[in-house]
C-alpha cells in the first residue's frame, strides 16, 4: 500500500483531520486538572466513554448551621465524611425521603463545612456531581478520580430508576461488586425520594409476574443495600418549621413581628400543602423581596 503524501494535502484539510481526531480521542485521565476548584460537574461526551470535569467556583449551598430539624442526620453524615477524609472506614450514603427536606442541601453543607475546617489543607475534599442520566459513564469518571491524590465525594442528586432501566446494574458493580470496585479515595453520596431507588409499583410488578418473585425483588432492591449508611428525611412538624423560619430571619437580619411572622409562614405552607426546609426557604426569599432585600 502506498503511503499518503502529506505534503500534497492542503493545510486546511490537515487541520480538519487533526481536529476530528482530537474530538474522537478520549481525554487521558491524567490531563484533568482538579486543583483549581473544590467542586466539579461531570460532563460526559455524548456517545463516548469519556468527558470533562467542569469546575464550579461557587457552590449553591446554605450554612450547615441553618439546617434545622435534621440534626441527627447532619451529625451522622458529618462523622462519616470526617472518617473518610482521615482515611478511616466510611460508608457510601443514601439520603432518602420526602421532597424538600434538606437531603442535597446537607451533602453540600457538609462538604463546605469539612473544607472550612481544613482550610490550611488546601481544599481537603472534592465534591463531584454526576447527573442521574449519566450513571452509565460512571466507570470512566472513576478512572479519572482514581488518579487524583485528593479525596472525593461523588454526588448524585435525585437518584432513582424506572422500569426497563438497566443502568442500575452498572452502579451496583461500581459501589461494591465489580473487580476494581470503588476507588479508595472516592465515596458515593446519593439522594432519592425512594428508599429502595425503585418505584413501589415496579417492585410489586416483579413480585406478581416473576417465576421466582423473591429473586426478582432481591435483584431490584439490592442496589440500596450497597449503601452502608441510610439516612431518612421526613416532613417537618409545625414547631420545627417555625424554628427554621425564625433562624433564617435572624441570620439574614430581616424585620419581623414574631406573631405575624408565624401566621404568614403558616399560610405560606398551607398554600403549598407541605412543611419542609425548601418551603421555609421559599417563604424567606419572598419575605426578603418584600423588604427590598436580596439574600446572599
Amino acid at each position: 500500500m502506498n503511503e499518503i503524501d502529506h505534503t500534497s494535502m492542503p493545510q486546511s484539510l490537515l487541520a480538519r483531520i487533526a481536529s476530528a481526531l482530537e474530538r474522537i480521542s478520549p481525554t487521558p485521565a491524567g490531563t484533568h486538572d482538579l486543583s483549581g476548584a473544590d467542586a466539579f460537574v461531570w460532563q460526559p461526551v455524548q456517545g463516548k466513554l469519556h468527558g470533562n470535569l467542569a469546575p464550579v467556583k461557587n457552590v449553591n449551598r446554605v450554612d450547615i448551621g441553618l439546617l434545622r430539624g435534621i440534626e441527627g442526620q447532619r451529625e451522622t453524615l458529618m462523622a462519616n465524611t470526617v472518617q473518610f477524609i482521615k482515611g478511616y472506614g466510611a460508608n457510601n450514603a443514601l439520603l432518602w425521603g420526602a421532597r424538600g427536606t434538606g437531603k442535597s442541601s446537607l451533602v453540600k453543607a457538609v462538604h463546605g463545612k469539612v473544607n472550612a475546617d481544613n482550610a490550611d489543607n488546601n481544599g481537603a475534599l472534592l465534591l463531584v456531581e454526576i447527573h442521574r442520566e449519566d450513571i452509565t459513564t460512571l466507570p470512566a469518571l472513576l478512572d479519572i478520580l482514581r488518579d487524583t491524590s485528593r479525596r472525593v465525594i461523588l454526588f448524585c442528586d435525585d437518584l432513582s430508576f424506572d422500569e426497563d432501566d438497566a443502568s442500575y446494574k452498572s452502579l451496583k458493580a461500581v459501589l461494591e461488586g465489580g473487580i476494581e470496585g470503588r476507588p479508595e479515595n472516592v465515596i458515593f453520596y446519593a439522594t432519592s425520594n425512594r428508599r429502595h431507588l425503585m418505584p413501589r409499583d415496579m417492585i410489586e410488578n416483579e413480585r406478581s409476574s416473576a417465576i421466582n418473585p423473591a429473586e426478582a425483588i432481591e435483584e431490584k432492591v439490592s442496589l440500596s443495600d450497597r449503601f452502608g449508611l441510610w439516612l431518612g428525611f421526613h416532613n417537618l412538624d409545625q414547631d420545627t418549621y417555625f424554628e427554621i423560619i425564625e433562624s433564617y430571619v435572624k441570620h439574614f437580619g430581616l424585620t419581623a413581628d414574631n406573631k405575624k411572622l408565624r401566621a404568614d409562614a403558616l399560610e405560606w405552607s398551607m398554600g403549598r400543602g407541605a412543611r419542609s426546609g425548601r418551603v421555609a426557604w421559599q417563604f424567606i426569599q419572598d419575605m426578603a423581596g418584600r423588604q427590598g432585600r436580596k439574600l446572599d
